[in-house]
């Protein structure tokens, strides 16, 4: 295995605390080359503190500081901390696929929770999210610690007759996020995440008794440490008097050590190494002072992962350190203050009064100052001697400028305020404008969000339930889990979906089976103290009535039953209609022959006996031919005249026809076409 790697020298020093002070210090000197000046700006910044180095004009005399990038910060940040603990339930946990045994994922999210609160999980989280949007990364350390439980209790004593009050103290290991500032913070300069880097370090100062109080209980190694030497590159303030008493510089280091160095710190010099164990082995290294070593172990957590979360607020292709809010809008704020202070430096020429003044004409000893009621004292006309000045007027320009200044500090940032919603946002008020102006501001809100939750927030959820599965696993049991983000929307992404919901309502009347869905989501997206009980209240009224519900039910049947003997009724009048135009088709199928048998009736009578009764029946029957063709003819002519004719006469034969004229033979015309 040694013939595969070039040896190092620093391994040549067999002292595992001399490898991880020289890393770091290698990686402290890139920080502070790079980044050390920047964040410091950054910082008085967000701080409103002034510095001699911010000044871009060696006349300048004032030392105002905008706020417009201290209102982007403190807006953004507002903002994703809403999104993020605004429901109340911030994370989810879910259970292997197809188990469907919901009690353990129930117990161990309620618990996690409560851990959560009492470690004040939430505050450390929301001092990450300033730092990220100061300094553009935050970094927290998940720390174990073992605690002391501390609970009201009662016991009965002498036999149950008297009870004492007093505490049940029970020691367990809580886990708490500390956040780390930049400055204390230091990582291998080619890696872009925690888990690719070689190692990250901790370095910062800590109480003295922080550290007696852990070797005590047999986490640090023992030994004497004394205070450390002062540094102002790692205090969190810079500006103020620092504290240099009882004070220790503690650096620890999690990452891949020399395996051979760290087996001689732990005095476990392993000779039987196996030819395919691994040159570096994951430990951690605590080292107090720059060179007493109080911990080398390795890697403890059964997970093998590193104690350190830390995500961008905005990604830098190709580098850990990301870009914040005081980095996009850095440039717009330098300008901002340079107007402003030069407008205060060119109004404390214009407002406060100046003389021009003959020093040769003055007395002896006389202190040449303007103020009210003082005496100047002049050899000669004073109006010769003294003569008050000004250099002219301040532009009002620069007010305007000034705005315009402001609006592209909360362009750069995505920075909006309720005051210049509908001014600063897109210049002018209309509803279109501002839709879609707030929609940009939402995806970057979003999209920062996303960001946060998938590189901070599930890996602390997941690395601190892995360290409780293994700490405490009396109260957490150890299984696969699958831990989600319930992150919702921020304030501003809130109000603009409530205002498209109620423009949605405005579009449906109370009927509408949507209505009172969009009543509820309206009040769930409402930050009101009430919610959950108003919601309750909605969704107890829209359940229905079971008194209602059953007198709706009968009235229903009721109806049923009537539609149901109406169509009853006028299927029995329809098959008596048929019936009836059964009986009159069959009637008019039989007139034509009632009609014939008339018609030979009416021709046959009345006929004599003998060779006679021949020619009269054959005469008698072209007659009625006659009739009956000339009679059809006629009912066309009146058709073609449009007229009804209800009444036909009677057709009489003549008496010629009838012989005699006293046999009276009538022919019957009625039904003849």
């Amino acid at each position: 295995m040694t013939e595969l790697y070039e040896e190092d020298p620093l391994v040549i020093e067999q002292s595992i605390e001399g490898w991880v002070i020289t890393k770091c210090e290698d990686w402290r000197d890139y920080y502070e080359s790079n980044y050390e000046a920047r964040f410091e700006e950054y910082y008085r910044l967000w701080r409103g503190i002034w510095d001699p180095a911010d000044s871009d004009r060696k006349s300048e005399r004032s030392r105002i500081i905008s706020p417009a990038l201290q209102q982007a910060v403190e807006s953004n940040v507002a903002e994703l901390e809403e999104a993020t603990f605004g429901r109340g339930k911030w994370f989810d946990v879910s259970d292997n696929f197809g188990d469907t045994e919901r009690q353990d994922v129930q117990f161990l999210r309620k618990k996690l929770t409560e851990d959560f609160e009492d470690c004040m999980v939430r505050k450390a989280v929301a001092e990450c999210l300033i730092n990220s949007a100061v300094f553009g990364t935050g970094i927290g350390e998940i720390v174990i610690e073992e605690m002391k439980e501390m609970t009201p209790a009662v016991q009965p004593i002498m036999d149950g007759d008297l009870q004492a009050v007093g505490i049940n103290i029970q020691e367990r290991v809580k886990v708490k996020l500390r956040p780390v500032l930049p400055q204390n913070f230091l990582i291998d300069p080619v890696a872009t995440s925690v888990d690719d880097a070689l190692g990250v370090c901790i370095d910062e100062f800590v109480s003295r008794h922080h550290v007696e109080l852990l070797q005590e209980q047999g986490v640090y190694r023992e030994g004497y440490v004394g205070p450390a030497a002062p540094d102002t590159d790692l205090e969190p303030d810079q500006d103020i008097t620092i504290y240099n008493d009882d004070k220790v510089r503690l650096t620890k280091y999690y990452g891949l050590v020399p395996r051979e160095l760290l087996d001689t710190a732990m005095d476990d010099v392993n000779e039987d190494a196996e030819e395919g164990d691994s040159r570096y082995i994951e430990a951690i290294v605590v080292i107090a002072n720059g060179g007493i070593l109080l911990k080398a172990e390795p890697n403890p957590y059964m997970m093998q992962d590193r104690p350190v979360v830390a995500f961008p607020w905005d990604v830098v292709p190709g580098r850990f350190w990301g870009r914040g809010v005081c980095e996009k809008g850095y440039n717009s704020q330098k300008a901002l203050d340079t107007e402003l202070r030069a407008r205060i430096d060119a109004l404390s020429l214009t407002i406060h009064p100046m003389m021009a003044i003959d020093a040769t004409r003055l007395p002896r000893g006389a202190k040449p100052e303007v103020r009210p009621g003082k005496m100047i004292l002049t050899n000669g006309d004073p109006r010769e001697v003294l003569q008050p000045f000004n250099f002219g007027q301040v532009n009002q320009i620069t007010f305007a400028q000034a705005g315009a200044l402001q609006q592209m500090v909360q362009q750069a940032t995505g920075a909006v305020d309720s005051a210049g919603l509908a001014g600063q946002v897109n210049g002018e008020a209309t509803a279109a404008g501002i839709s879609m102006s707030l929609g940009a501001v939402i995806k970057r809100h979003k999209r920062t969000l996303i960001n946060f939750q998938q590189s901070f927030l599930i890996p602390f959820v997941k690395k601190a339930a892995y360290r409780y599965m293994q700490f405490d696993p009396e109260n957490y049991p150890v299984a696969d889990y699958k831990f989600n983000a319930s992150s919702t929307l921020g304030i501003i992404a809130r109000e603009y979906e409530v205002t498209q919901l109620v423009q949605l309502l405005q579009t449906m009347g109370q009927d509408s089976p949507l209505y009172m869905t969009l009543v509820q989501s309206v009040i769930d997206n409402m930050n009101l103290s009430n919610r959950e009980e108003l919601i309750a209240a909605l969704n107890q009224a829209s359940q229905p009535n079971p008194e209602a519900q059953q007198m709706q039910m009968m009235a229903q049947q009721a109806q049923m039953q009537l539609q149901q003997s109406q169509t009853n009724a006028l299927n029995a009048q329809a098959e008596e209609s048929s019936a009836r135009a059964g009986k009159l088709s069959a009637e008019a199928q039989a007139v034509p022959a009632e009609l014939e048998i008339d018609r030979i009736n009416a021709v046959t009578r009345n006929l004599k006996e003998g060779d006679a009764e021949d020619k009269e029946f054959e005469r008698r029957m072209k007659l009625t031919e006659t009739l009956i063709k000339e009679k059809e003819v006629e009912s066309k002519v009146n058709a073609n005249k449009q007229r009804v004719r209800n009444d036909i006469p009677e057709v009489q034969l003549p008496a010629e026809a009838a012989g005699a004229g006293d046999t009276g033979v009538e022919i019957p015309t009625e039904g003849v076409e």
